[in-house]
């Protein structure tokens, strides 16, 4: 029988009450951390005060693409490439500092949850590492942004250089214009 280390287990600990407060769902955490479901769950319910959510994580490159979560999960994979190159931060360290660093330049707005979650960004980081997402240079403004590797993305244009037309017409931005007046 091997002995653990106490030592050892406080900082999973540790590294998992840091992931469940900056809002990390359970599959993310068993993947991470090497404590027992069990005590990941009553751990989350201590924190939290409620059971840890259910359902899948996302699965799909699609969420990233679209025109809000691809400025932000451009942003965020930025700061995620910049800490791996010249920080020396690697693996869920690298994840949950870039986070951080992206929560500071992208706060959500009183009682919002961010646009782009921990888990999301994780994931995003797991689909640059299978190369089923890369980053490509706008033909523009020349920041790098999130696309697929399988379109054609010489002359890529992003979202900020090439607006969609209902760019800002959310429920929220009418309610806040109508309010404002």
């Amino acid at each position: 029988m091997s002995k653990k280390s106490v030592v050892s287990e406080a900082q999973e600990i540790q590294l998992a009450i840091e992931l469940i407060q900056l809002g990390a769902r359970l599959q993310l955490l068993e993947s991470e951390v090497s404590l027992s479901r069990e005590r990941l769950i009553k751990l989350y319910k201590e924190l939290k005060g409620v059971s840890p959510p259910k359902g899948m994580l996302p699965f799909s490159t699609d969420w990233f693409l679209t025109w809000q979560p691809n400025i932000h999960s451009s942003l965020y994979i930025n700061i995620y490439k910049f800490l791996v190159d010249n920080a020396g931060a690697s693996g869920v360290q690298a994840v949950m500092k870039a986070y951080q660093l992206y929560l500071e330049q992208m706060p959500p707005e009183p009682g919002e949850e961010p646009l782009l979650s921990l888990t999301r960004a994780w994931t995003l980081v797991r689909f640059f590492q299978g190369n089923m997402l890369v980053l490509a240079p706008c033909a523009k403004c020349q920041g790098k942004f999130v696309v697929n590797p399988l379109d054609l993305n010489d002359s890529y244009h992003c979202g900020l250089c090439n607006m969609p037309s209902r760019a800002g017409k959310t429920r929220k931005a009418k309610d806040a214009a109508a309010s404002a007046s």
